[in-house]
């Protein structure tokens, strides 16, 4: 769709000329002689931008650019001045214009002022919706989990989002850390970047000059400066995963940074402030490095200010299935696949397995299954064998062949004292009602209940 300008002025000759040109450029183009008439269709109408000259009939353009930006604040305006007026051009720009062009105006000048300013004004935008969209991702709310353990995460995290101080997240591999990670910094810096860095991952001969940044000739092959991952996420977070494998002698480097809130590059000899957040993670048992004089206490206690321990997927009470579900929508959107449920079954076997690999591996078995997958629910047969593992029950019946009543006692005697009654008949894709009927059925009762069930 063509870009819409608005032009005012209220010499008739200029006015029709500038139009022209502007059509020609394949931009969609009205023209007027006076604020008020611009006033009155930009009422009624959207545009893109509006060029106007200072020197008008009635209401000037300077009053005309104050009242635009009042009603339509994403309007661009770029003025028009003559010679004698430089000083109102530039308070002009304070009110908010983009630019302003003299006169008497040169055709390749505005042209190209216009299209710079378009073309910044579309960044804007797209980067307000990729921010949108990122915010979106990352916020709380789109964290999916319904147990205590991952509620008091959540809430733990919230007290702490708007602190400047550090924040230390432990866990096992797998359950998330970068992902809560960067829900924090979407919480407390929003506008400001977040970069990650995994720190086992890089040598330790280059992660310093990721983190530090170099400049030209500090080494064999530094052809010229870089900023180091620091300058990137000044007024930011710097995500440390894996922190508990920097080597000792980086430590101490980086324990100087993070107390003084500068960085001077490798070879450098100036350093300079920044203001960046450290949120780290450790799948080790850090203060047990400590212990040992692997890791530097002071930097610990530096880094350490506050701990998030991340629940294992095991201990996340229901959040398997609810997981499970979440990745199912996603990976069948993303392959174009009809996919839209799991059988009772199928998250039977999901909810036992213990999970060693937490949310990663779950996600893994899930796009797994979603691409193996011919209907629309996925079945215990699309579920890897190494998920039936601890599952003796289960893989004993599909190998036997049972009957849905078998499997059914079967799986409530296995799950019953991990499980709540309403999470049991989820499982089953059955009522609690129902479930109560067919305990007494069976005779099964739960640790803590009469023997004889009413």
């Amino acid at each position: 769709m063509a870009r819409k300008l608005l032009i005012v002025e209220d010499e008739t000759t200029l006015r029709e000329s500038l139009s022209r040109v502007f059509l020609r450029e394949g931009y969609d183009v009205m023209g007027v002689g006076s604020a008020e008439a611009a006033l009155e269709i930009l009422a009624g109408d959207v545009f893109d931008l509006m060029i106007t000259d200072i020197i008008l009939t009635g209401i000037d353009g300077i009053e005309l650019l104050r009242r635009a930006k009042e009603r339509y604040p994403d309007l661009l305006v770029v003025i028009m001045t003559a010679y004698a007026s430089v000083e109102t051009a530039v308070n002009a720009l304070r009110c908010g214009a983009y630019d302003y062009v003299m006169k008497p105006v040169i055709h390749e000048e505005i042209k190209r002022i216009v299209s710079n300013a378009l073309t910044q004004s579309s960044l804007r935008s797209e980067n307000a919706l990729l921010r949108r969209q990122i915010e979106k991702t990352y916020n709380f709310s789109n964290i999916v989990g319904e147990s205590r353990a991952i509620k008091d995460v959540v809430e733990e995290i919230r007290r702490i989002a708007d602190a400047r101080t550090s924040v230390l997240f432990t866990g096992e591999t797998g359950t998330g850390k970068e992902l809560f990670a960067r829900a924090t910094h979407h919480a407390s810096r929003p506008d400001g970047p977040f970069v990650p860095i995994n720190c086992s991952a890089i040598p330790e001969h280059l992660l310093e000059s990721e983190l530090f940044g170099y400049v030209k000739g500090a080494f064999t092959g530094a052809v010229g400066s870089k900023k180091g991952l620091f300058d990137e996420a000044d007024e930011g977070s710097l995500f440390l995963d894996e922190i508990g494998d920097i080597s000792f002698a980086l430590q101490a480097k980086l324990l100087r940074v993070l107390e003084d809130q500068e960085v001077r590059p490798l070879g450098g000899t100036q350093s300079r402030k920044v203001n960046v957040r450290i949120l780290a993670a450790t799948n080790t048992d850090i203060e047990k490095a400590v212990e040992d004089g692997r890791f530097r206490q002071d930097l610990y206690y530096r880094i350490n200010v506050i701990t998030i321990p991340l629940p294992p997927l095991r201990e996340r009470e229901g959040d398997v299935e609810l997981l499970a579900r979440h990745f199912i929508g996603k990976f069948a959107t993303d392959m174009a696949k009809p996919v839209k449920d799991v059988s009772p079954e199928a998250c039977g076997v999901l909810s036992a397995y213990s999970w060693p690999g937490n949310v990663r591996e779950l996600l893994n078995v899930v796009e797994r299954a979603v691409l193996i997958a011919s209907g629309d629910t996925i079945l215990p047969e699309h579920l890897p064998s190494g998920v039936f593992r601890r599952n003796t029950f289960v893989r004993n019946a599909l190998q036997e062949r049972l009957s849905i009543d078998d499997y059914t006692k079967l799986f409530i005697l296995e799950h019953q004292d991990r499980c709540s009654e309403q999470q049991l008949a989820d499982f089953l894709g059955i009522t609690r009602k129902t479930l109560w009927e067919k305990r007494k059925k069976w005779n099964i009762r739960r640790a803590g209940t009469p023997d004889i069930l009413v």
